[in-house]
């Protein structure tokens, strides 16, 4: 188990693709994370039956927005929420708040799993995120992904990381 509110570090030096780097998938897979009011931004993607519309384009204003702010984290992490097959919301880890976006604190106690391959195998994660939560006696509430890497990253990698965490409960049942 890792510190409350932090994830393992990525070194972004080590990037070969000057964007993305990958992680070391042992890091994150079947950890257990504690977030308390961890600060976050939040941006919103369009989707077309969950396939993002606009998710380069959001991902580089906000980045932009939170680095004008000067509020970017060595410990980098976007967890993605797929609200509805219309939009997804993305929650980038800050170190302060930033002008012109809004803030969003998360709490609670996260189980992750390492997942690779390619985006349409996500409702096959998102499956096996719950049924292992299940499996440690939690109750899953909320499902996020953070993917690691650009689908140009991947491409380049040959490898495609994303770590699914899903909020959870103690089941009491």
């Amino acid at each position: 188990m890792y510190a409350l509110n932090h994830v393992p570090f990525i070194d972004m030096a080590k990037s070969t693709t000057g964007c993305c780097t990958l992680i070391e998938p042992s890091d994150w897979d079947e950890q257990t994370f504690t977030f308390d009011n961890k600060l976050f931004v939040k941006a919103k993607t369009r989707s077309l039956l969950h396939i993002p519309l606009n998710m380069g384009s959001v991902m580089r204003k906000a980045q932009a927005k939170i680095d004008e702010a000067g509020a970017r984290m060595d410990e980098f992490i976007i967890l993605s929420n797929e609200a509805s097959p219309w939009h997804a919301e993305h929650y980038f880890a800050v170190s302060k708040e930033v002008p012109s976006m809004e803030t969003a604190r998360l709490s609670g106690t996260f189980l992750t799993k390492v997942f690779e391959g390619p985006y349409k195998d996500a409702q096959k994660w998102y499956t096996a995120l719950l049924d292992y939560a299940e499996s440690k006696g939690m109750n899953p509430l909320k499902t996020y992904f953070f993917y690691t890497t650009c689908p140009n990253c991947s491409k380049a990698y040959g490898k495609n990381y994303v770590v699914g965490f899903e909020q959870v409960e103690p089941n009491t049942a």
